[in-house]
């Protein structure tokens, strides 16, 4: 188990808020000289506490104005049945996440796609298809009320 310091909860903090910050930035940031922040940035990425950078764009800026949360239950709930499930629904672009679930619901989905037409056809031609998937319940967003992307953690109180 890898051990966070209060600095590296500070490094993990300014990364979170911008992944494009310079070693110098971030060393400024967070009261370090820059070959110390830059190993200490290298330890997080190899214990896999940094799992990587991204690039976030706006959905509706490629025409993604559709979200659906998508309840699945399926037919059978053993080992095949879920890796079944799981290989083939990673392959599906407009699957943002997926959890496998408690409850009712044996996962749940995030699904982006330009338009209720959009969505009636991953639903029709993708997701009803997997077999197994025995139940399929949507629900749709009217609008982000919170959405983030950096995690908590208890450096931040």
């Amino acid at each position: 188990m890898f051990t966070l310091d209060a600095i590296d909860h500070r490094i993990l903090t300014e990364i979170q808020a911008n992944g494009r910050i310079t070693n110098q930035q971030l060393a400024d940031r967070v009261g370090l000289s820059p070959s110390p922040c830059l190993r200490r940035v290298r330890m997080l990425e190899d214990a896999e506490v940094i799992k990587g950078y991204v690039g976030l764009v706006d959905p509706d800026a490629l025409g993604l104005s559709v979200t659906a949360f998508v309840r699945i239950r399926l037919g059978g709930q053993d080992d095949s049945h879920l890796a079944a499930f799981e290989e083939k629904i990673a392959t599906f672009p407009e699957v943002m996440e997926c959890y496998l679930m408690t409850g009712e619901s044996d996962y749940q989905l995030r699904v982006v796609v330009p338009s209720l037409a959009g969505f009636e056809d991953f639903l029709r031609q993708k997701l009803t298809t997997i077999k197994g998937v025995s139940q399929v319940t949507s629900s749709f967003a009217l609008r982000p009320v919170v959405y983030r992307t950096a995690l908590p953690h208890p450096a931040q109180g």
